[in-house]
């Protein structure tokens, strides 16, 4: 079997980040997949699933209810390794052009007061699994660190 691409870049070298993963074609639609890399693989602690599940949560409804972006959110989520999140958007995108709407995202969640929304049994299936403190702590450190200085090397992937 041929290795899938995100298998291709080399994790040694990727920094925290907002990366066009993937483009695909869906009928005449071009869906948009984005690494949205909050850790260094492999050279930091990656983050832990109850602050991931806050952001998850908080992200999916900033997203969804955002003006501008709200109808071409196709998915948000975890990646695996617990070092970011996926973001796919109906639309032919470029990393730069998406990082305002990453800034508004994670200064929404570093700031987020209240109850996470969706977090009751009744609407999640693990909806004790949350933490908000954690997760606007690592919502500030991936803005103040990343997305405010953002470099050409942290918006492509590296070679």
């Amino acid at each position: 079997m041929k290795p899938i691409a995100s298998f291709t870049i080399d994790h040694l070298k990727l920094l925290p980040g907002v990366y066009v993963s993937r483009k695909d074609s869906a009928g005449d639609a071009i869906i948009t997949t984005f690494d949205l890399r909050m850790t260094r693989p492999n050279f930091e602690p990656v983050m832990n699933t109850a602050e991931m599940h806050a952001i998850e949560h908080l992200a999916a409804t900033f997203l969804r209810n955002h003006s501008e972006y709200g109808s071409k959110i196709i998915y948000f989520g975890p990646m695996g390794c617990r070092t970011g999140f996926y973001l796919l958007l109906a639309g032919d995108y470029a990393s730069k052009e998406i990082t305002p709407l990453i800034k508004q995202l994670f200064t929404f969640i570093s700031e987020f007061e209240g109850e996470i929304p969706g977090a009751a049994a009744v609407h999640c299936g693990n909806y004790l699994d949350m933490n908000l403190p954690m997760a606007k702590f690592l919502a500030k450190r991936y803005l103040t660190d990343v997305l405010d200085s953002i470099t050409k090397e942290q918006l492509e992937y590296p070679n």
